[in-house]
């Protein structure tokens, strides 16, 4: 009795190990019939060239100088601003592209410098808060800010600025909704929100 019991057990197949055994096998139909197999041939090593660990050379133009650092391929662009060019009016706030307060302009227009590489800019043009100002005065917006007190702890501010200024080089008569629009992305914990918004109108009815 008890050797037809063990062969019985051996014999039979377990609800574990036929749910195993066909989900092996069709796991292994949809790899056939999708080419996905681990072992082709044409699913090589990525192509293209590689950088790093080391650190390597980059150069780009920042505020109309061409400025070259030495740094690791894994800076970002705020970083090689702020820690290799000793620019540091672009503030690192959240470094993860959620509060805008490192914003600056590539080719023109606003990006979170936080989340671009320093080897992405290639040939475009960088300006920072410090290159928005032409011969030694202030911009409008940034005149405006100081007029209607539009900063409180100032980390969010240059970010800030730098959306507002884009606005207003970009449209002659912005709304309060375009205002509010521009800076959409910009955190400002102080909540000097109603002083940013009154500095940008203020300094876009200047600029006509």
């Amino acid at each position: 009795m008890e050797e037809n019991e063990k062969k019985k057990a051996k014999t039979s197949l377990s609800r574990r190990g036929f749910l195993k055994g066909a989900g092996l096998t069709t796991a292994g139909t949809v790899m056939v019939n999708s080419g996905l197999l681990a072992f082709d041939g044409k699913f090589g090593p990525p192509k293209g060239e590689s950088y790093g660990p080391d650190a390597v050379r980059v150069s780009m133009k920042v505020n109309g100088i061409i400025r070259d650092i030495i740094c690791e391929p894994r800076t970002t662009l705020a970083s090689a601003l702020r820690d290799h060019m000793g620019l540091t009016g672009t503030k690192v706030v959240c470094d993860r592209g959620s509060c805008s307060a490192c914003t600056v302009y590539l080719d023109g227009k606003p990006v979170n410098s936080c989340m671009t590489m320093a080897m992405d800019v290639g040939d475009q043009e960088v300006t920072t808060i410090e290159g928005i100002s032409k011969n030694g005065e202030l911009h409008p917006v940034q005149e405006a800010f100081i007029e209607h007190d539009a900063s409180q702890c100032g980390y969010c501010t240059p970010g800030m600025i730098m959306s507002c200024v884009h606005l207003v080089e970009n449209k002659k008569n912005p709304t309060l909704e375009d205002v509010k629009h521009a800076t959409r992305g910009n955190l400002c914990r102080c909540g000097t929100y109603p002083h940013v918004f009154k500095a940008t109108l203020d300094a876009a009815k200047k600029m006509k």
